[in-house]
């Protein structure tokens, strides 16, 4: 193998491994997101986790992220408009980062 194909491989594994924790800390940030809706929703435990794993499901709708806002504020029923969704989720995507990061060592 030369050196570009190292080079190039390298790059690959970087840009793989990038995609995937990407996914994942949006994948994190989602489910951050139905447990603090679920709070707002009077919801604990296993229906709070269940309710929070169907925020992240909502995300495979549709490309983006305005299939989870419309699927929370319709459930949230007034409780919290879409802006303050949409500010809730940019709150939480650092703090699933760090999660992510922190778990994996």
């Amino acid at each position: 193998m030369t050196t570009f194909d190292n080079r190039e491989n390298a790059f690959e594994n970087k840009y793989k491994h990038d995609e995937e924790m990407a996914f994942k800390a949006v994948a994190r940030r989602n489910k951050l997101l139905g447990l603090w809706a679920a709070e707002l929703l009077g919801k604990s435990g296993d229906d709070a986790a269940e309710y929070a794993k169907s925020v992240v499901l909502a995300d495979f709708e549709e490309a983006g992220h305005e299939d989870v806002v419309r699927k929370v504020e319709k459930d949230l029923g007034g409780r919290a408009d879409a802006a303050t969704i949409r500010a809730k989720m940019e709150e939480l995507l650092p703090v699933a980062k760090q999660q992510i990061m922190t778990e994996l060592g």
